[in-house]
């Protein structure tokens, strides 16, 4: 599933495209909102909201979410698109760009001044302007039982943070997914996830080791019976979730966490 930095740069790019223009085709293949036409309105702008992105068009707001497969492509008019045409859940035409949301998780049409009712729940967004890490904090604070991992993947607690990322920050910070959040330092916690978002927004390739070179680019994430390239030790996998239907892919290292 596509991380914050992912989807804050899918927003700045759409954003660089689309802001100032009008609209002159607009589709939205999704029952709810399939008569839904916002030709001859501008667009305003397109936002990140921690894994949401919010075309602001009119007095309307386009909410999407990428999910696991979604993405959206920029074509000039004519372009062949690089998905299927079955594929696409939302189309935005100017004079001289198309925006097409291929296989969107989430696809709805709201008033703008309706957001909060789409985005309200989420906690701070790590690339927000306004980012409040007191109030991250706090929430993370709130329920201290939690496993880590699961608290950090909790959007209501911030907004941004991915499975590759909670897994990555667990291992820097040297503890179990499962150890419970109350027990850690999470004021270093929500610094670090800060860091790396922030060092990642700008590169399409994430890294968290500071190695730029292929292959090197996470400690833990993806390298199950690796050894650690901290002690050796091979990574251990597993499941971890709030619940049995939000179970996420687990990655430690059994020597360096504890």
């Amino acid at each position: 599933m596509p991380e914050g930095d992912t989807v804050y740069r899918s927003a700045r790019s759409l954003d660089r495209a689309l802001a100032g223009r009008t609209v002159t085709g607009f589709d939205l293949r999704v029952p709810r909102f399939a008569t839904s036409d916002l030709t001859g309105d501008t667009i305003h702008n397109v936002a990140s909201r921690g894994k949401h992105l919010l075309h602001r068009i009119g007095t309307h707001t386009l909410h999407s979410h990428l999910k696991m497969e979604g993405e959206w492509h920029l074509y000039h008019p004519g372009t062949a698109w690089k998905r299927p045409t079955y594929q696409a859940r939302a189309i935005i035409e100017t004079d001289e760009w198309v925006a097409v949301g291929f296989d969107l998780g989430i696809v709805e049409l709201l008033e703008t001044r309706d957001e909060d009712e789409a985005v309200g729940y989420l906690g701070p967004d790590l690339l927000g302007d306004d980012w409040d890490a007191a109030e991250a904090r706090s929430r993370l604070a709130a329920e201290p039982e939690r496993p880590s991992a699961v608290a950090l993947l909790d959007q209501r607690n911030l907004a941004g943070i991915g499975n590759e990322y909670a897994n990555e920050i667990c291992f820097i910070r040297g503890i179990l997914p499962t150890r419970p959040i109350g027990e850690i330092d999470i004021a270093a916690a929500v610094e670090l996830s800060y860091r790396l978002l922030h060092a990642n927004r700008d590169r399409p390739r994430r890294i968290t080791t500071g190695n730029q070179r292929p292959g090197q680019e996470t400690w833990v994430y993806g390298r199950k019976g690796r050894p650690c390239r901290r002690c050796g030790t091979p990574i251990r996998k597993g499941e971890l979730g709030a619940t049995e239907l939000e179970l996420r892919v687990t990655y430690w290292c059994p020597r360096c966490q504890t």
